[in-house]
């Protein structure tokens, strides 16, 4: 019988033991395929032998047709996409939010996004102890409270998110002055904030969440700046009493660098009476510049999470002890002033 040529389906790589291979350019690449002389059926030992298919070596996938690499535009398009999908379950309504309006996609999406550029590049918060938070179950953060605008707690909310593991949430406790204002109180509540009372409170521990409270409140949010980084009074120990029923841990927290925002070196008392506000502040800035007075000076925060305090350990009625919810109180004020004070030893700038 006549010698038969068969192509095999290779590509460039060609068998170094074929003797005289003829080369050929392949209608796709140009790149040489080896040609390999295969004798007839009667002239293999045997008789007819066909060649497994097997024995073929398998198909490389040539240069042009790998897969097109995602690039930035790929990113894009799915981030309009994203978006698109965002936009229509807002216009029809199907989304979710919890007994106390807390809308998680909205958070997520859009207040976070809008918070976020703030945290990063203004004040350029640097977050410490973040492995004292625990990763599931109830746990109340207490903080300390600055800065005439309560910036704060907006921060502390996105660093807990930001650098937990899990990305959990914090569900702040708000005064209820801030569910009296305009678009405020709307905002707030699908923030997940809620008012700062023991019942709310103890519901949202006992369900999980993540609660913060800044216990100083209007004290020390109002502060003059010559008192800055001096923890006001604790309120009556209400926090301790909530965490003891839910047998949540307590997480203290201090905050640096929220103090110098707006320095507040005046207070105009009755304005603030007419106005329907707890203070109204006078700073270099404000309101002698007007809007631009409104603008926060860019300082360099520092968060920093302290060990948790157990409660779980306590018996039911406890939380009816006045001399343990007193000296829980000043064991967190105390951890939390201590801790003020050690990072403004090691800061070496308000702004750096």
């Amino acid at each position: 019988m006549a010698d038969a040529k068969v192509i095999p389906f290779d590509d460039d790589r060609s068998r170094g033991g074929a003797k005289g291979p003829s080369r050929r350019r392949s209608r796709r690449s140009g790149e040489p395929v080896a040609v390999r002389e295969v004798r007839g059926p009667a002239e293999r030992p045997g008789g007819v032998q066909p060649v497994p298919a097997a024995a073929e070596p398998p198909l490389a996938p040539e240069p042009e047709e790998a897969p097109a690499q995602t690039g930035g535009g790929g990113g894009w398009e799915r981030r309009i996409a994203g978006g698109l999908q965002f936009l229509r379950r807002r216009i029809t309504g199907d989304y979710d939010v919890d007994e106390f309006g807390y809308d998680k996609e909205l958070t997520d999406q859009v207040l976070m996004s809008l918070l976020r550029p703030v945290y990063e590049k203004y004040f350029r918060v640097e977050v410490k102890g973040i492995e004292n938070i625990p990763a599931d179950g109830g746990a109340l953060i207490v903080a300390n409270h600055s800065g005439t605008l309560p910036l704060d707690g907006l921060m502390l909310q996105v660093a807990v998110h930001d650098n937990h593991p899990h990305q959990r949430h914090l569900r702040l406790l708000a005064a209820d002055l801030v569910f009296m204002l305009p678009v405020v109180n709307e905002l707030a509540r699908k923030a997940g904030h809620t008012l700062a009372c023991a019942e709310d409170a103890q519901r949202l521990l006992e369900g999980g969440e993540l609660v913060g409270v800044m216990p100083e409140g209007f004290k020390g949010i109002g502060k003059p700046f010559s008192e800055r980084y001096k923890l006001q009074r604790f309120g009556r120990g209400g926090f301790v009493s909530t965490a003891l029923r839910a047998g949540t841990p307590i997480i203290p927290c201090s905050i640096v660098g929220a103090e110098e925002i707006y320095p507040m070196i005046g207070n105009a008392k009755t304005l603030a009476r007419v106005l329907g506000f707890p203070y109204f502040p006078i700073t270099p800035t404000f309101p002698w510049l007007g809007p631009l007075g409104a603008v926060p000076l860019p300082t360099k925060w520092t968060i920093q999470f302290g060990e948790p305090i157990p409660t779980d350990g306590y018996p039911p009625e406890a939380a009816e002890d006045p001399m343990l919810m007193f000296n829980l109180t000043d064991q967190v004020r105390e951890q939390i002033q201590h801790t003020l004070y050690k990072l403004l030893v090691q800061r070496r700038s308000v702004f750096f």
